[in-house]
């Protein structure tokens, strides 16, 4: 099996889970004091540690079970009135678009969805997608810092820069970003981010975090009720009952994890794999290859979206998947299409090579699938 869908959810280094295991274990022997008393209070060295690497103070870094969790505390804690205006892409994740929806049928808010290139010709010409879309009744832009379709790392600074000049907030999906490739907040700029940590970091499934300026915090509701005394605290966030501890304090082991590997060698690495099939199936695909990410280091990582001309996504995945045990996913978009592709650290050359060959052959000689 080759797993080149890795921008979903990656597996975790088995040191990291046996971490967990043995936390998990601790807590069964009593909970009420392993869960409660010694193992949760280790959240604290969790938050200093994702707070180093992301660049920003400890008290700003909320522990969430993913990036869901993370972007719907932004999406639905900022106060909004009916007739506000809210400004998404048309390839924001699904459950974000979801997330909004539900604030225009339950408080009248207005959500103006744009569109851009795939691949976009520029970063100035999506800022100015997104100049175009703001009028004064506009209040927050919610931006997806990598695309889930396509990988498109977008121009967040420029966006959050513009947007700020206009007294506009601006809530960063980085749910595919953080430990994908190197930058810090302060390289953002942003007041708000929210990510998931079982994708890039390498984390035990079920972990994200939310990191929101200090200065925030107060007017930010929690998605679970918090005291009047923890308006102001980063930890009004992690009010979510009873948990596992174990989940989280792994996280550390993760950070370590790639501390070790160095974020500019793991990127270094990713755009290596992804170029390596990419380019050669443009270079000696007959010119039936569309790549639809573009492949410059500033614009993308890892994830690639590719389609073959006249071969059906869908079922070239199908293909993959029951012919070579090759995993990756189909993405159907109204505006494009195409299999994303994901490579990760641990990918040999033999798996990316082996991809290559069998898309080469697809192209060449058509697929044959069971309908």
């Amino acid at each position: 099996t080759v797993n080149l869908n890795n921008g979903g959810v990656s597996p975790t280094p088995t040191h990291v889970l046996e971490s967990m295991f043995r936390d998990l274990k601790w807590s069964n022997q009593m909970p009420v004091w392993t869960m409660w008393q010694d193992l949760e209070p280790r959240i604290e060295l969790v938050r200093r540690d994702l707070a180093k690497m992301f660049g920003c103070d400890p008290e700003e870094m909320a522990i969430t079970r993913n990036a869901s969790e993370a972007n719907e505390t932004m999406i639905l804690g900022l106060d909004l009135q009916k007739g506000d205006e809210v400004i998404i892409t048309n390839q924001n994740y699904g459950r974000m678009i979801t997330t909004w929806d539900q604030r225009v049928r339950r408080e009248g808010i207005v959500v103006k969805s744009i569109s851009f290139k795939v691949p976009p010709p520029s970063d100035d010409y999506i800022v100015d997608q997104f100049r175009a879309a703001i009028t004064p009744r506009t209040k927050v832009i919610e931006l997806t810092h990598i695309t889930n379709l396509t990988g498109q790392i977008l121009p967040i600074r420029k966006i959050v820069d513009m947007a700020r000049a206009k007294n506009i907030e601006v809530l960063v999906d980085g749910a595919h970003a953080f430990a994908h490739f190197p930058f810090t907040r302060d390289e953002l700029g942003c007041d708000y981010y929210g990510t998931s940590l079982h994708k890039w970091l390498f984390a035990p499934i079920g972990t994200g975090f939310l990191y929101v300026k200090r200065d925030k915090i107060a007017k930010l509701w929690p998605l679970m009720a918090a005291s009047k005394e923890q308006e102001a605290n980063i930890r009004k966030y992690e009010e979510i009952g009873t948990h596992p501890a174990a989940n989280h304090n792994a996280i550390s082991l993760a950070v370590a994890f790639n501390k070790g590997i160095g974020l500019e060698r793991k990127a270094a690495r990713l755009r290596f794999l992804r170029d390596r099939w990419a380019k050669r199936v443009l270079a000696e695909g007959n010119g039936r290859f569309n790549i639809l990410t573009p492949l410059d280091d500033r614009q993308s990582c890892a994830i690639c979206l590719v389609n073959i001309e006249g071969v059906d996504t869908p079922k070239l995945q199908q293909w993959l998947w029951n012919k070579h045990k090759i995993m990756t996913v189909a993405i159907v978009h109204p505006e494009f299409h195409g299999l994303r592709v994901t490579p990760s650290v641990y990918t040999t050359l033999d798996e990316v090579d082996l991809f290559g060959d069998v898309m080469l052959k697809a192209a060449k000689s058509g697929i044959v699938t069971d309908e």
